[in-house]
């Protein structure tokens, strides 16, 4: 065995010999159980970074864990491989974006083969490559004949940087989440997926998932934000117009002083035009436009508004309500409309203020007098309490009320209960190049027509030009013009694209049979691999990525192709790396490069930092001296293995003490060593606390090296101990592992061995430490028989001189005995 931990040489071996081997390869015998372990795929930047090595490491030690342990282990890999980037790449360096993709791909999985992953590659998929959006393109198919997917105008949120659409998730803060550049809105025709149908599952199975973070469920939550409330319908005066509004605060409709469309709103126009309100309408509409979500409905944003010069009616009171139009009302949210009660709703009390509205209270503090009900108010009265100015609702609580005058709005046929959701369906239409076309064709005679089934893939073409807002498809002639599936005659094809969130929805599926040409995938393939047991990936997708995939598979579960309600059963959302407190980025210089790492001290010092430094779930702040730490400590066990691989492979029989069965050092040794052993497995298995099941492997090896020093010792306790600090290390640095198992004369994969499992004998101790206290603080420590009775225990406690020295003339009040642990002495 060579004298010095050569790194470079270890890990350049085994690589070749797991890629050649196909390690990772998954096993169809379908006799074990399985074990799904999956890592949030990546888009193919060209360069890992120090994220993906944790969230990849993260995922490796799991899968390594699970096969040692005997489990049937799906670990596969692929690429999100559509997207923005290469086209924006395509035009500043007139590359074409599958080139600068493909060359991406090729250097990424160089590097993720260099840090050891024991990826399945066989199962290897990119969502690029048509073999793949060909079945993207078959599930749009499937929704569309399901009656989940519309087109229809509307006003979308428009990237002028990117020149694209954005869905309303991909909107961070009023600008586009991949550039930062201010979004704007523009009315166009575009594609929607029915998520809102699903509002109720997808909400209601969150409590479904005890494996998921509480974060993130919260998050889902908020995002398809349920509401309970009632629709009311305003007629409009003069006219059979109706604007419908939805209220969770129906108590308080006898307080309405206006109505408010969103000027957007399709009514407005109407009503205004011709009026002499028409101009100044027109010309706040044109500046809503200009303005962000966020610029309008921020609770800092000054609220504006316009009357439009028409007026419509309370259904409960009858009363003529004036119609306003106002910047924070979203034609998206709701029913477009609000009512404003100014005297219960904050936002409503200020607007009203503004603009001299009546402010009418309707519900009065209980500690008020009912002849207070007129006073004025200084602000808004936003909690419980009494009708006032509500005819025959006056003296009832709000509650009551709510519900009585919700039964009235029914009687009357003028609204209905009505639960409602934050949710909007999801815009999916791109005007870009560079992902899945959308399958439908534009036929002067038959319509909208979807593309047959067997004439998927439409592949994108390669006659396209690239200019900075424009969409590329629309200049190949070759790709835009086709002819009607249904007729023959000359038609279009759809030349927007998907969003690539519709390829990330359904990857994990593929996986299960990556190679099928006939299907998406196999029923059987799905239900012996679904769902995902462990799922790992950024907090960022907590509503974007991880909600579209619950949209999918509860769709496709309904369309009969697949017999799960969720896909990820559990969910590890792991923290940043960070630099001085910051999130590593290129833009602010912080950036430390994998391969930088590993070609000064290997990947498994890479993953060993990674996994060392901090619980998975929390931020890591990444440290010099941390890397160097784990590089000394694997040197440690490459040298404590070369001290002792000549006595442990001339050492034969089983493990125990083979020498003298009274050796208590022997038996110590041994207690160490399994107790080491349930710690990492528990630590590994049950609560992912990788920093500290190293730390124990660290522990038992300062142990060993104790051991090894005694004047005895027992060669079997030290090829038991060497061996399981072999095999625990296997899932976190698995190339070093992997070089020692042979060198101490093992034959096979050390990844293929038994997980270690702790013998419950070696784990009877037959002395214990007590901590001895004298009022709290420790005094002694000593050792005692692990079967001393409480009586005798405390005999000795009491009869030791460095306890006796602080029980001098002082009183003994009580005795506190934990028994294995401490005894404490409570003297006055």
């Amino acid at each position: 065995m060579r004298e010095r931990y050569q790194f470079d040489e270890i890990e350049a071996k085994w690589q070749k010999k797991w890629l050649e081997e196909k390690a990772g390869k998954t096993d169809e015998d379908t006799g074990k159980e399985k074990f799904y372990a999956l890592a949030m795929f990546p888009y193919p930047s060209g360069n890992l970074h120090m994220g993906h090595v944790r969230n990849y490491s993260i995922v490796d030690v799991i899968a390594r864990f699970k096969r040692m342990q005997g489990y049937n282990v799906l670990h596969p890999i692929g690429w999100d491989a559509f997207g923005l980037p290469a086209e924006n790449a395509a035009i500043k360096n007139q590359t074409p974006p599958a080139e600068w993709t493909w060359k991406n791909i090729a250097n990424m999985k160089r590097q993720l083969r260099e840090m050891g992953i024991s990826y399945d590659w066989d199962r290897e998929v990119a969502t690029c490559h048509p073999e793949y959006y060909r079945w993207t393109q078959w599930i749009f198919n499937q929704f569309y004949k399901h009656d989940l997917v519309y087109k229809k105008k509307a006003a979308v949120n428009w990237c002028p940087s990117c020149a694209t659409v954005l869905a309303n998730e991909q909107v961070v803060d009023g600008a586009c989440e991949r550039c930062d550049t201010v979004v704007t809105k523009k009315d166009l025709e575009q594609w929607f997926f029915k998520i809102t149908d699903y509002s109720e599952q997808l909400l209601n199975d969150l409590d479904k998932l005890a494996g998921w973070p509480e974060k993130v469920k919260t998050m889902q939550r908020n995002w398809i934000g349920r509401s309970e409330g009632a629709e009311a319908q305003f007629k409009v005066e003069g006219s059979d117009d109706k604007i419908t509004v939805f209220t969770t605060r129906l108590d308080t409709i006898y307080g309405v002083s206006y109505v408010v469309l969103a000027p957007e709103h399709p009514l407005v126009s109407q009503l205004v035009t011709g009026t002499t309100y028409e101009g100044d309408v027109l010309t706040f509409i044109e500046k809503m436009k200009g303005l962000t979500e966020i610029a309008r409905t921020s609770s800092e944003a000054e609220k504006e508004g316009l009357f439009i010069g028409h007026y419509c009616i309370n259904p409960l009171s009858g009363e003529r309500v004036p119609i306003w139009i106002a910047n924070y009302v979203l034609f998206e949210y709701g029913t477009g409309a609000v009512m404003g009660v100014p005297a219960h709703d904050e936002r409503d009390f200020e607007f009203a203020q503004k603009y001299k509205l009546p402010i009418t209270r309707v519900i009065l503090d209980p500690q008020m007098a009912a002849s207070d009900k007129d006073i004025p108010m200084p602000a808004a009265f936003i909690e419980d309490g009494i009708m006032v100015n509500s005819q025959e609702f006056d003296g009832l609580d709000n509650h009551t009320a709510l519900e009585r005058m919700a039964e009235k709005l029914v009687k009357l046929q003028l609204g209905v209960r009505k639960v409602n959701y934050r949710l909007r369906d999801w815009l999916i239409s791109r005007q870009r190049y560079w992902g899945a076309p959308i399958p439908m064709i534009y036929c002067d005679t038959c319509g909208v027509v979807p593309v047959p089934d067997n004439q998927l893939p439409v592949l994108l073409p390669d006659d396209v030009v690239f200019k900075s807002g424009e969409n590329p498809l629309t200049t190949s002639d070759s790709f835009v013009h086709t002819v009607c599936p249904k007729c023959g005659a000359p038609a279009r094809r759809e030349t927007d694209t998907m969003d690539t969130f519709m390829c990330s929805s359904w990857y994990y599926l593929r996986y299960c049979d990556p190679r099928n040409t006939e299907k998406a995938f196999d029923e059987k393939a799905a239900d012996r691999w679904m769902n995902v047991n462990q799922y790992v990936g950024g907090v960022e997708h907590a509503i974007l990525h991880l909600l579209y995939s619950r949209f999918f598979t509860k769709a496709l579960r309904d369309f009969g192709y697949l017999h799960v309600d969720e896909p990820f059963e559990n969910l590890l959302t792991q923290g940043m790396v960070c630099m001085d407190g910051s999130k590593m980025s290129k833009s602010k210089g912080n950036v430390v490069s994998p391969e930088e790492i590993i070609s000064k001290y290997g990947a498994d010092t890479a993953r060993m930092f990674i996994l060392f430094a901090a619980p998975p779930e929390r931020d890591l702040e990444w440290s010099d001296q941390g890397v160097e730490g784990c590089f000394r400590f694997l040197n440690r066990i490459w040298r404590l293995v070369g001290q002792l691989q000549e006595g442990i492979q001339s050492c034969a029989g089983n493990h125990g003490i083979s020498s003298d069965a009274q050796d208590a050092k022997a038996k110590q040794m041994r207690f160490n060593t399994n107790m080491t052993i349930k710690k990492v497995t528990n630590d590994i298995g049950a609560r992912f606390n990788f920093n500290t099941a190293i730390s124990a492997i660290m522990e038992l090896v300062n142990a060993l090296y104790l051991y090894k020093e005694e004047k005895v010792v027992d060669l079997a306790v030290t090829k038991e101990g060497v061996e399981t600090v072999i095999k625990l290390l296997a899932p976190f640095a698995p190339h070093i592992a992997e070089e020692l198992w042979q060198e101490i004369g093992q034959s096979g994969s050390i990844h293929q061995q038994a997980w270690p499992v702790a013998d419950d004998a070696a784990l009877v101790e037959d002395e214990v430490t007590i901590v001895l206290q004298v009022n709290g603080k420790v005094r002694d420590k000593v050792q005692v028989p692990a079967e001393i009775s409480k009586e005798e225990l405390e005999k000795r406690i009491l009869s030791s001189d460095k306890v006796k020295q602080h029980l001098e003339g002082k009183d003994v009040m009580k005795v506190v005995t934990v028994p294995g642990k401490l005894v404490n002495i409570v003297v006055k």
